[in-house]
């Protein structure tokens, strides 16, 4: 998609991607601003921490920092352009060093120290996604993938598409793992036992005979398994470095 320019014959930029790099706002007619970009969005992170994301609203963010939330576009530029910038705060840059011997502990390792920052704030699962990372935080995060499948011998191109691999089964993994701590959700352990024995006399006679033989025996993954589907997406990834050393 091409990028049209804006008034000024500059390309217009996706929302929060200048500021989330340091660039400073367009000057704006008025007084100086009393606060910076870097203070409104700590504020954001404060409240998504403390009551979700819906928490950290244009107004609440304005009242936080005793702002009217008119003043607070001096500051961000829309709702879309919060969540840019909320997202990448929120996130962080990954722990260092993170890593370990070879392509495979250091996916193993994201893919934890991922797993461990949706679990601290489980509201990053909220926030859409919108294309690959653009921001600094999170692409350092895709920068250490693109650094250990690179060096393993895959090609630029194959190696982000390694990387998007790991980091969608990542995220997928960490809203199953909050569902299974959310008391609303049916695969909460409390309705388990409960819909099982709903669905078990009738998902054979309907035909769903492979799923009625697994609630039956009880012989199934739980959705807290993340080390089985971790282990077939890096086999996944290995099948493809073995592939590509044999030009197969």
């Amino acid at each position: 998609m091409t990028t049209e320019p804006d008034a000024t014959g500059q390309p217009e930029l996706p929302p929060g991607l200048a500021p989330a790099w340091g660039t400073p706002p367009r000057p704006r007619r008025g007084p100086k601003p009393s606060h910076s970009v870097a203070q409104i969005v700590a504020a954001a992170v404060e409240l998504a921490d403390a009551d979700g994301l819906a928490a950290a609203s244009l107004p609440n963010i304005a009242a936080s920092l005793g702002l009217t939330t008119n003043a607070l576009y001096r500051y961000v530029g829309s709702k879309d352009e919060l969540l840019v910038l909320l997202a990448d705060a929120g996130f962080g840059p990954p722990p260092e060093p993170l890593g370990g011997p070879g392509w495979r502990a250091t996916a193993r390792a994201w893919t934890e120290a991922a797993l461990d920052r949706y679990r601290a704030r489980p509201w990053l699962l909220d926030v859409p996604v919108r294309g690959d990372a653009v921001t600094p935080h999170l692409l350092r995060w895709t920068e250490v993938l693109l650094a250990a499948l690179s060096a393993a011998g895959l090609s630029d191109v194959d190696a982000l598409g390694c990387a998007r691999l790991v980091a969608d089964f990542t995220r997928g993994t960490a809203e199953r793992l909050r569902a299974r701590v959310d008391p609303d959700s049916a695969s909460f352990p409390a309705h388990a036992d409960g819909v099982r024995a709903f669905l078990r006399p009738l998902l054979a006679d309907r035909g769903y005979p492979h799923v009625a033989a697994l609630a039956t025996r009880r012989e199934y993954p739980t959705a807290t398994d993340v080390e089985f589907g971790l282990d077939r997406v890096l086999d996944g990834i290995a099948a493809l470095l073995e592939a590509s050393r044999t030009g197969d």
